[in-house]
C-alpha cells in the first residue's frame, strides 16, 4: 500500500489558491467524479493541483481517469502493460488521425501518473526514469509498428535478397537509450534498416531505402506533431549521419561505411547511449556488433578525454552566449558534467572492459567502483548529486510540461520544488543543488580536467621543440644551464623527420602539445640526450598512432615511467616500441611495480581472458600474447628498477610460462576434442597428456625472451579411440594435440609470437614422434638415449598434467638418473659433449668473455652438475629429485660429495653470471663481457671443472 510522504505537509498560500483555481474549474465541469472520492482523495488530488500545472489541465480535461487513478494506477507502473494497451487500442485504428489521438491521450495519461507518482514520491528516482523511458519507448515502437502494417498493406512489405522481410529498426539516443528519461524531453533517434532490397506484394515495388525514408517522416510527424491533445515527443533526428543534410533513414552498411570513414569523436560519445528500441531481435544484435568497433576502441582510448573537453568548452561558451543562468544541466557542476565524467571513462577503457559498454549511467558508474576506476566516496558523492539534480530537473519539467534545466524564477514554482522535496526554503534547496554541483564540479575536474581553455603561455621547452635556428635552440638551453651537447643535434634531427612524416593534424596538435612535456622530463635528467635518443624509439612507433601520443599527454604518470624506464633498459624501450599497447601500463605505477605474486599467475591469466570471447580463436590467442607482454614489462620494471631481487627475476618468468602452458593446453584440448571427442580411457577432468620442461625452463631459470624446451607425454592406449563423431585413434588425437598447442604458441598475432617452442630434446630429435606415450618415453631414456640426453634430463622438471602422470614421469626420470654408471666413461662423453658444443657457439673476440660459452662460464657450470647427478645418484637417490644447479649444489655439498667451499664458489659465480647475463639483455647487449671483470668467477669455476671433469 503507497504511502504518500507529502500528506501532513501544507502546502503554501500561493500553491493553495493555484490548486482552489483548477478545483472549481473540475466541480463546474465534472461534479460527480468529485464527489465520488472520499475525503482523503480529495485531499490528495487538491494537493496533486496544487504541485504541477500539467497534472491539475489534465485532469480537468479528462476527469474520467481521475477514479482509476485512485483505485489502482498509482501504485506500482507495470511497464510492460504499456506496450500491450498501446497495441489493443491501435489495433482497430485505420486513421492516422485516431493514431495520433490514442498516442496522444495514452501519452498524457500516463505521465499524469508518473508526475503524481513523482510528485508525492511514491517511487525512486531511477523507477521514474525507467517509467519514462519504458513509456517513450512504447509509445514510438507502437507508432512505428502500426505505420509499418499499415504502409505494407498499401506498398508492399520491403525484403532482401533472399525474400526475408526488412523492418524499420530506431536506435534510441542520449538518456532515452539509457532508459534514464527526462519527464519533458526531446527523444534523439537514428533510423536504420538492415538490407537493401525491394518491396513485394505492393502495386509496384520500391527500394527498401525509399519505402523506410516515406515511414520514417510519418512516424516524426505521428509523434511530433501538436495536435489539439498535444504532441507524443518532440523528435530530434540530427544525430544520423550527416546531419539534417543526410538521408532520413539508412542501411546497416551505410552506418557502418559512414562511422568508420567520417564518424567524429562527439558521436562516439552519443553513441555510448546508443539502444535499438522495441522488441530485441538478431538484427538488433547486428545492429550493435557493427556500431561497437566505431565506440569502444580495442585500446585504453585517451583521445576520449581531449574530445569531451572541447565539448564541454562549447558547451561552456554557449552558456556564456545565451546567458544561461541557474542551469542544473549545463552549468559547471550540472548534469552534463556527471554524464561526461562517466562516459570518459566508457570510452577510454570500455574497449578493454566490456562492463563498461552499457548505456545506463547507474550501471556504469558501478561497474566503474567495481573496476576499481572510482573510488567508494567519488561514487557516493557523484551517484547522491546526480539524483538531487535529476529529481530537481524531473520535478521542474512535471510542473507544466515543459522542457527545462533551469531553476524557477518566480516564487510559486520554487515552492513547489521545496514542498515536494521537503526542503525548507529556497535558500535551504538552493545550498543543497550548489553543494551537489559543487562535488560533481570537482570529480570533473579531476577526471575529464579543467584545462577548457588551452593556457597560451609557452614555457622554454615549448620554445626549444619549435626553435628552428641551432644558435636560438642553444641560447634556450645555456640559459637554462643544460650543458648536455648532443641533445640539440639528437632532437633537431627527429624534429624533420617527423616534419615529413604523415601523422594527421590531431596527431601533430598531440605531438607538439607532449613533446615539450617530455622535454621537462628529460631535462631533469643529467644525460638529457641519452634518454631522449631511448624514448625517441617508442615515439617513431606510435607517431601515427595518435590515442598514445595522447596517452601520454594526458598522464605524467605514464611520462615519467616511458623516460626512467627507457633510460634504465633498451630492452623495455624495444618492447614499448614494438608493442604500444603495453605503454597503457605505465598509467598506474604502483600497479605497475606491484608484481603478480608467484603462485597467482593462473589465477590472473584465467580472469584475464574472461573478458575475451570463448569461442574468438584469434582474440583468445592475441590475449595470451598481451597478458604475457604486460606481465614480463611489470618483472622487467620491478627488475631494473631494483624491486625484485635479481634472483627473483627467473622465478617470476618461469611462473608465469608455467601459466601460459597450462591456458594453451586447455585451449588447443577443447578445439581437439569439440571435433574428434577425448580418448575413451579418460575419467572426469583427466587429459591423459602432460607438459616437461627442459633447459632453463625445467631450471627455473628463464631469462627475457627464452625459448622453451618442451617434451610432450601422454599415456594413452595405442589400441583405443576417442568418443566423439569423428573417432580418430589415440596416438592421433595426442599428435594432433600436440600440433595445436604448438601452433598456439608459434602463431604471430599484432602481439607477436607468444613462446618460440623447441621440441628437439623429444625422443629421437627432430626425426621422433611430436609426442611420446610415456612408458614408451622411458624405454626411450633407459635404452636408447645418448648420454647428453641424460644430462638434459637432469634439467628437466614436469611443469603441467595430470598428477598420475607427474608421478610417473617423476618415477622413470628418477630411474634413469639413478642407473648406476662408468664413472671415467660418463665423464668422457660429457667432456667431449662441451668440447663440442663450445666449438660449434663460441665466437667471441681476444680477452673478452661469453657469459654461457667461455671457460668458466655458464654451460661449465650446468655441465659440473649433471655429471655429479649423473655420476652419484645411484648411491644418493636424492641428488635425483631437483632439477635447478643452485639447489642440486647445495645437495651435493650436504652429502659431502663436493667441498663446501666449491659448491659455494659454483653457485656464486652461476648467480652471479646469470645476473650479468639478465642486466646485458635488459641493456640489448651482447652477452660478453671483459675477461677480467669475471676472471675473479671464472678461474674458479675453470679449477672444479678440471679437478672433477679433467681437460679444459
Amino acid at each position: 500500500m503507497r504511502t504518500a510522504s507529502l500528506d501532513n505537509q501544507p502546502v503554501s498560500t500561493q500553491m493553495a489558491a493555484a490548486a482552489e483555481r483548477y478545483w472549481q474549474r473540475l466541480n463546474d465541469t465534472a461534479a460527480e467524479v468529485v464527489s465520488s472520492l472520499t475525503e482523503e482523495q480529495q485531499q490528495e488530488l487538491k494537493q496533486a493541483f496544487a504541485l504541477s500545472d500539467f497534472i491539475a489541465t489534465q485532469l480537468c480535461r479528462h476527469a474520467q481517469w481521475i477514479p482509476a487513478l485512485f483505485a489502482s494506477e498509482l501504485e506500482n507502473i507495470e511497464r510492460l502493460e504499456f506496450e500491450h494497451e498501446l497495441a489493443e487500442q491501435l489495433e482497430s485504428i485505420s486513421d492516422e488521425e485516431q493514431a495520433k489521438r490514442v498516442l496522444r491521450q495514452y501519452r498524457n495519461r500516463q505521465m499524469v501518473r508518473i508526475a503524481w507518482r513523482d510528485f508525492f514520491n511514491y517511487s525512486v528516482l531511477e523507477e521514474s526514469l525507467l517509467d519514462l523511458s519504458a513509456l517513450a519507448e512504447a509509445l514510438v515502437i507502437a507508432g512505428r509498428d502500426w505505420l509499418y502494417h499499415e504502409m505494407c498493406a498499401q506498398q508492399g512489405t520491403p525484403t532482401d535478397s533472399q525474400g526475408k522481410p526488412q523492418k524499420l529498426l530506431i536506435l534510441g539516443m542520449g538518456k532515452l537509450g539509457g532508459r534514464e528519461l527526462n519527464f519533458s524531453s526531446d527523444i534523439d533517434l537514428i533510423f536504420t534498416f538492415p538490407e537493401h532490397g525491394e518491396t513485394v506484394g505492393g502495386r509496384r515495388s520500391i527500394e527498401n531505402q525509399q519505402f523506410f525514408i516515406r515511414m520514417g517522416q510519418r512516424l516524426v510527424n505521428l509523434l511530433n506533431q501538436v495536435t489539439v491533445d498535444g504532441f507524443v515527443y518532440r523528435v530530434d533526428m540530427r544525430l544520423r549521419p550527416y546531419g539534417e543534410s543526410g538521408p532520413l533513414v539508412v542501411s546497416f552498411s551505410g552506418l557502418e561505411d559512414y562511422y568508420q570513414e567520417q564518424g567524429r569523436d562527439w558521436e562516439r560519445y552519443a553513441m555510448v547511449k546508443a539502444r535499438a528500441l522495441g522488441p530485441w531481435t538478431s538484427d538488433s544484435d547486428e545492429l550493435h556488433d557493427l556500431l561497437r568497433p566505431f565506440v569502444y576502441r580495442r585500446y585504453l582510448d585517451f583521445s576520449a578525454i581531449e574530445s569531451l573537453r572541447k565539448m564541454k568548452g562549447l558547451i561552456t561558451q554557449e552558456v556564456r552566449r545565451r546567458k544561461l543562468t541557474d542551469n542544473i544541466k549545463l552549468g559547471a557542476g550540472g548534469i552534463r558534467e556527471v554524464e561526461f565524467v562517466v562516459q570518459s571513462f566508457q570510452l577510454i577503457r570500455g574497449g578493454r572492459e566490456p562492463a563498461l559498454r552499457q548505456q545506463s549511467l547507474f550501471a556504469a558508474i558501478d561497474t566503474l567502483y567495481q573496476l576499481g576506476q572510482l573510488e567508494y566516496l567519488a561514487v557516493d558523492e557523484l551517484k547522491k548529486s546526480y539524483v538531487l539534480l535529476r529529481r530537481v530537473e524531473n520535478l521542474l519539467q512535471a510542473i507544466n510540461d515543459e522542457q527545462t534545466q533551469t531553476l524557477p524564477s518566480d516564487e510559486l514554482n520554487w515552492q513547489r520544488l521545496c514542498h515536494a522535496l521537503s526542503a525548507d526554503s529556497e535558500m535551504d534547496l538552493r545550498q543543497q543543488i550548489e553543494t551537489a554541483m559543487r562535488q560533481i564540479h570537482s570529480h570533473f575536474l579531476e577526471t575529464v580536467g579543467g584545462n577548457i581553455v588551452d593556457d597560451q603561455n609557452e614555457t622554454w621547452t615549448q620554445h626549444l621543440w619549435n626553435a628552428y635556428e641551432d644558435e636560438h635552440a642553444l641560447s634556450i638551453l645555456e640559459e637554462q644551464g643544460i650543458e648536455d651537447e648532443k641533445l640539440w643535434p639528437l632532437l633537431n634531427r627527429w624534429h624533420e623527420t617527423v616534419v615529413r612524416r604523415t601523422i594527421g593534424p590531431r596527431g601533430r596538435e598531440t605531438l607538439d602539445k607532449l613533446m615539450p612535456k617530455l622535454l621537462c622530463e628529460f631535462t631533469n635528467l643529467p644525460h638529457p640526450s641519452k634518454a631522449f635518443e631511448q624514448v625517441s624509439k617508442v615515439l617513431d612507433q606510435i607517431l601515427t598512432r595518435t590515442t598514445y601520443l595522447e596517452l601520454l599527454c594526458e598522464n605524467p604518470g605514464a611520462r615519467q615511467q616511458l623516460v626512467s624506464l627507457c633510460l634504465a633498459s633498451p630492452w623495455i624501450a624495444l618492447q614499448l616500441a614494438k608493442f604500444p599497447m603495453l605503454l597503457d601500463e605505465l598509467i598506474d605505477p604502483a600497479q605497475l611495480y606491484d608484481t603478480t605474486s608467484l603462485d597467482d599467475y593462473g589465477s590472473e591469466l584465467r580472469q584475464y581472458l574472461l573478458r575475451v570471447p570463448e569461442d574468438d580463436l584469434e582474440q583468445q590467442m592475441e590475449a595470451l600474447r598481451q597478458f604475457k607482454l604486460s606481465q614480463q614489462l611489470k618483472i622487467a620494471a620491478a627488475d631494473v628498477t631494483g624491486v625484485l631481487p635479481v634472483m627473483e627475476v627467473s622465478d617470476h618468468l618461469t611462473y608465469l610460462a608455467e601459466a601460459i602452458i597450462e591456458q594453451v593446453v586447455h585451449q588447443a584440448w577443447a578445439q581437439v576434442s569439440a571435433r574428434h571427442g577425448v580418448p575413451e580411457n579418460l575419467k572426469d577432468n583427466e587429459m591423459g597428456f602432460a607438459v616437461v620442461g627442459y633447459g632453463k625452463a625445467g631450471g627455473i631459470e628463464l631469462g627475457y625472451g627464452s625459448d622453451l624446451d618442451l617434451v610432450f607425454l601422454h599415456n594413452g592406449s595405442q589400441a583405443g579411440q576417442t568418443n566423439g563423431d569423428r573417432a580418430i585413434d589415440i596416438g592421433h588425437f595426442y599428435l594432433k594435440l600436440a600440433q595445436r598447442i604448438l601452433h598456439f604458441f608459434s602463431t604471430r598475432t599484432n602481439s607477436g609470437e607468444l613462446y618460440e617452442v623447441d621440441m628437439r630434446l623429444r625422443p629421437s630429435g627432430a626425426s621422433g614422434l611430436l609426442v611420446s606415450e610415456i612408458e614408451r618415453f622411458g624405454e626411450y631414456q633407459r635404452d636408447e638415449a645418448w648420454t647428453w640426453e641424460h644430462q638434459a634430463l637432469v634439467r628437466a622438471r614436469f611443469m603441467f598434467g595430470d598428477m598420475s602422470l607427474s608421478s610417473r614421469f617423476n618415477e622413470l626420470r628418477a630411474e634413469v638418473l639413478e642407473s648406476p654408471r662408468d664413472t671415467e666413461a660418463l665423464a668422457k662423453d660429457v667432456r667431449e659433449m662441451r668440447v663440442k658444443m663450445r666449438d660449434h657457439l663460441l665466437r667471441v673476440e681476444e680477452n673478452m668473455f661469453d657469459l654461457k660459452q667461455s671457460s668458466g662460464g655458464i654451460a661449465d657450470i650446468e655441465f659440473i652438475a649433471q655429471y655429479l647427478v649423473l655420476a652419484n645418484a645411484s648411491e644418493h637417490k636424492a641428488l635425483s629429485f631437483w632439477s635447478d644447479n643452485v639447489r642440486i649444489f647445495a645437495e651435493l655439498a650436504e652429502l659431502e660429495l663436493l667441498p663446501l667451499d666449491s659448491a659455494q664458489a659454483l653457485t656464486q659465480a652461476y648467480c652471479h653470471l646469470r645476473d650479468e647475463n639478465h642486466r646485458l639483455v635488459l641493456q640489448e647487449k651482447r652477452t660478453v663481457l671483459p675477461v677480467e671483470a669475471v676472471k675473479l668467477h671464472t678461474q674458479r669455476v675453470i679449477e672444479i671443472y678440471q679437478a672433477i671433469l679433467g681437460g679444459s
